[in-house]
This record gives C-alpha cells, sequence and structure tokens, in this order.
C-alpha cells in the first residue's frame, strides 16, 4: 500500500454563469480541487479567509465585484499577487481588452472556450509554477 498522499492543485473559478461554473466543475474536478464563486466579491472574501488557490479563472463581465476589479485588487495585493490567473470571458475584442489590462494574465479565452485547450493551458501554467518554486 502506498503511503503517499497528493493532494489536488486548487482552482479559484470566479464567474457569474451558473452553467459556466457547472461545466468547469465537470471538466476539471476529477483533477484539481475547484472553488467555485460566482462573483469578485465572494471570491475576494474566500481569499480573505486564508484561502490561497494555484490559480485563478476569472470572467471579466460580473455585476458588482467585476473581473477587472478583482484582477487589480489581487495584483496589487503582496499577498496574491502571484497567483497566476486564466482570464475567461465573453468579451468584445478580447484581444484589446487584455492588452489594456495592466496586470499579467498567464493566458486568456473567449467565451464559447474549447475545454482541452483550457485544461491544456493550466496544467501548462501550474507546471510553470512549480519550476519556478523548485528554483
Amino acid at each position: 500500500m502506498n503511503n503517499f498522499s497528493f493532494e489536488k492543485k486548487q482552482i479559484l473559478i470566479v464567474d457569474d454563469e451558473p452553467s459556466i461554473l457547472k461545466l468547469l466543475h465537470f471538466i476539471l474536478s476529477k483533477e484539481y480541487q475547484i472553488h467555485a464563486m460566482e462573483s469578485g466579491y465572494k471570491a475576494h472574501l474566500w481569499l480573505e479567509e486564508g484561502n490561497f488557490p494555484d490559480i485563478i479563472i476569472l470572467d471579466l463581465h460580473m455585476p458588482h465585484f467585476d473581473g477587472t476589479s478583482f484582477l487589480k485588487s489581487i495584483k496589487i495585493s503582496g499577498f496574491y499577487r502571484e497567483i497566476p490567473v486564466i482570464i475567461l470571458s465573453a468579451a468584445e475584442d478580447l484581444d484589446k481588452v487584455v492588452l489594456n489590462i495592466p496586470f499579467k494574465v498567464e493566458g486568456y479565452f473567449p467565451k464559447p472556450f474549447n475545454p482541452e485547450t483550457l485544461k491544456n493551458k493550466i496544467k501548462s501554467v501550474l507546471n510553470e509554477s512549480n519550476t519556478l518554486l523548485t528554483k
């Protein structure tokens, strides 16, 4: 019997569309521990409770505390700024929108998206993060 226990990497998904949250949970939960939040406000509260995901998947357009505001709040934070972020959004001209965001994001995908392409990007970003941590 194997005594090794590997905890799943944690993904924080922030999106106000229940169908997207369910879809992402379905396609990612076998490999990752998923934390789904329907607003930037709830996601921020979750972080402030001491939670620290390995990666964040973020929608930009949400009511109340949108993705751009959430991204700004974590990137100016000394504590959360190194968490990799992938944007998943239905924003028009997403290329231009992302270019105008003054913070680093590890990738972005327009909705609708290819689940396999997103999964590959998540794996790549997490592998890159692990490499940086072991140096």
